[in-house]
């Protein structure tokens, strides 16, 4: 008589299901991925260790971390900068993408830096570092970016794109300014981007050169109507985008930001603006306060925008003069130090009960008034 593991219709596979708990619970969602790099590969982990630049970031982490082992009297937990190659190859050229005779390899992007760029985990999306290179996409972004001569390092453009007048112009402008144009296919684009509607193109530029603080508000003191912009605490970089691409629109000569726990000129940033900043200076400050009131200082006068503010924005004689506008942040609005810093605060009247609108909505509404008041003075 045959035993059980002869019979027929026997069971093939164990009873127990999937493994459970953190050894298995994604092991699936994670194959093809590649292997998760160390933290001495990582450029943003204060452990790096890596041939390549360390960003500012990650050495501001290593000398915090280095004071703080010293008051305590230990070795400092970090990572030596230099000792652990993390290029692709050595045949590799920033922003040129490697390719292999199997082509799977084929538009990858190796980054900024000596050698090719941080080595990142196929399969794996790539985190830059905040001081790297940016990858700028949408056709009107890219366009106004060439026609305004932004510094460039390469131009991907997606396989089998439509291909209209901006194409043809983007194209055309990056041939004659000698920046290599790398087709790629659309899957590898859409991973460069990490999914951003690109429309087929993208333009890696270096990091944004801000203007000197003092060098903006002197350029703007030359205008017959000074008009400046700040940003008190807005972290979306869209909504920094919208602002910008308002100020450009309504004839503000720059707009400045917080150099903390504010967003910057990114990516999105400048795919938001529409190319705006291009055209309008952007300056990063260490202290807000001190910045409102160094415009002060030289004739400005200062109106930050607040849902209970003491003036009508219908109301705003002052706009015909140098004026700052301060736009608050998404939540909470202006701090308490730049709403005391501010010479009026003003509201944007409303019909409906709607609490406030949207943080670039306001700066835009605002700026449209005092264009408004200015043509008609």
């Amino acid at each position: 008589m045959p035993g059980n593991s002869q019979r027929r219709g026997r069971r093939l596979t164990p009873k127990q299901g999937a493994p459970k708990g953190s050894g298995g619970k994604n092991r699936d969602s994670l194959a093809g991925r590649g292997r998760t790099l160390p933290a001495d590969e990582r450029p943003w982990h204060k452990a790096y260790s890596g041939t390549e630049q360390v960003p500012q970031r990650t050495a501001w982490k290593q000398d915090k971390e280095r004071r703080a082992a010293a008051e305590e009297g230990r070795a400092p937990k970090i990572g030596q900068p230099g000792t652990k190659d993390t290029t692709w190859g050595k045949g590799s050229r920033a922003g040129v993408p490697l390719r292999n005779s199997g082509g799977r390899g084929a538009g990858r992007s190796t980054g900024a830096g000596r050698g090719g760029g941080p080595r990142v985990a196929p399969g794996r999306k790539s985190n830059p570092a905040k001081d790297g290179p940016e990858l700028l996409v949408g056709r009107n972004p890219v366009l106004e970016s060439l026609r305004a001569l932004v510094p460039a390092t390469a131009l991907y453009t997606a396989q089998g794109i439509d291909v209209d007048d901006r194409i043809k112009e983007i194209i055309r402008t990056a041939a004659d300014r000698g920046i290599a144009n790398l087709e790629v296919s659309r899957a590898e684009l859409d991973r460069m981007t990490g999914g951003v509607l690109h429309q087929g193109v993208g333009l890696q530029v270096p990091p944004f050169a801000y203007e000197p603080f003092e060098d903006l508000v002197a350029a703007a003191l030359e205008q017959t109507a000074p008009l400046l912009v700040a940003l008190d605490g807005v972290t979306d970089p869209r909504n920094l985008g919208a602002v910008i691409r308002s100020a450009a629109a309504f004839g503000a000569q720059g707009v400045f930001v917080p150099e903390r726990r504010a967003a910057g000129i990114t990516a999105t940033s400048w795919r938001t603006s529409a190319g705006a900043v291009a055209r309008v200076p952007v300056a990063q400050v260490t202290n807000l306060t001190r910045s409102l009131k160094a415009c002060q200082n030289a004739g400005f006068m200062v109106v930050g925008l607040d849902a209970d503010g003491e003036t009508d924005l219908y109301d705003l004689e002052a706009a015909v003069g140098p004026l700052v506008v301060v736009v608050g942040s998404e939540g909470r609005g202006l701090s308490r130090l730049v709403g005391e810093t501010c010479d009026l605060t003003v509201s944007i009247p409303m019909v409906s009960d709607v609490e406030s609108l949207n943080a670039s909505v306001a700066a835009a509404v605002t700026l449209a008034e005092v264009a408004r008041r200015r043509a008609a003075a």
